[in-house]
């Protein structure tokens, strides 16, 4: 069977329409429809019941839901072992959340080549439900996450705590709505935050990735919540000041994995990635 149909099936099964599907695929809706009717035709079955409310797997659809999965599995599976007749000594596959991959999955792919240029890397950028799915099914090895999101056959590694602190562009400055900007840390940083400072969770500036609200608030001024360690520098040479008697917030970071992966492959790359966040690193506020 074409991987390509199974793929497609997968997608749109966890979508639940053809158009959020092909979105994700980065195909045309009818390209997704294509592809569906010709894994029909060679099951013999219907797998999916289409209307305009989207699209809800049938009996056979969901039979065939484990033998897609298990398909994609193996095909990945194929391809590492390939790399590794190819001289490659191993593969792995890593992703991260979205507002992860300028500091933290950049910074662990350079420490993982780094250390061993043997190794076969695949990346990718996807949101927690989407990577812990793909650990889960085995189509990827581990993801770096915001919070200790649990599920079956899935564990977790706490990779980095540390406080994230009020700062501004102005000496003794406070929280203001107006001049706030509200950085995404994650759901834990939210229900933190919003319940200690609820007045600012409607903040005119909302911005999902640390690296570019730093940036803003330094264009722009006002105030925000960042890594300690990342803004050391600043507030050490003047640039930044911490906001007085403003509540501070935990952050951490969490390597979900595979159990099924090689436990010295996971015991190097969770090594490899707490060197990687350990370090001063100035693109990942």
């Amino acid at each position: 069977m074409d991987l390509t149909l199974a793929r497609t099936f997968l997608e749109v099964a966890k979508a639940g329409t053809l158009l959020a599907a092909s979105e994700r695929l980065h195909v045309t809706q009818a390209a997704v429809t294509a592809r569906l009717q010709s894994l029909e035709e060679q099951l013999g079955q219907r797998v999916f019941t289409r209307s305009k409310g989207g699209a809800e797997l049938t009996p056979a659809g969901r039979a065939f839901l484990p033998h897609a999965t298990q398909l994609l599995r193996v095909w990945e599976r194929a391809r590492a072992e390939v790399a590794r007749q190819q001289g490659r000594h191993a593969t792995l596959s890593i992703g991260a959340e979205m507002s992860l991959w300028s500091g933290v999955l950049l910074n662990w792919v350079v420490t993982l080549r780094s250390d061993r240029p043997a190794v076969a890397i695949r990346t990718e950028v996807n949101p927690a439900d989407r990577l812990l799915e793909e650990i889960q099914n085995g189509t990827l090895d581990m993801g770096v996450l915001y919070s200790d999101q649990r599920r079956p056959g899935v564990d977790n590694t706490r990779i980095l705590e540390e406080q994230l602190v009020a700062v501004s562009d102005q000496p003794n400055a406070q929280l203001n709505v107006d001049s706030y900007i509200y950085v995404d840390w994650g759901p834990d940083f939210r229900a933190q935050h919003d319940q200690a400072l609820p007045e600012l969770h409607n903040a005119a500036l909302v911005v999902d990735l640390g690296p570019l609200a730093l940036r803003c608030l330094r264009k722009l001024g006002g105030c925000g919540y960042f890594r300690t360690r990342a803004v050391q520098p600043l507030l050490e040479s003047g640039a930044l000041h911490l906001v007085p008697e403003a509540p501070r917030f935990t952050y951490s970071l969490f390597a979900a994995y595979g159990r099924d992966l090689d436990p010295e492959l996971r015991a190097w790359a969770t090594q490899q990635l707490t060197k990687a966040t350990s370090e001063p690193v100035e693109t990942w506020a």
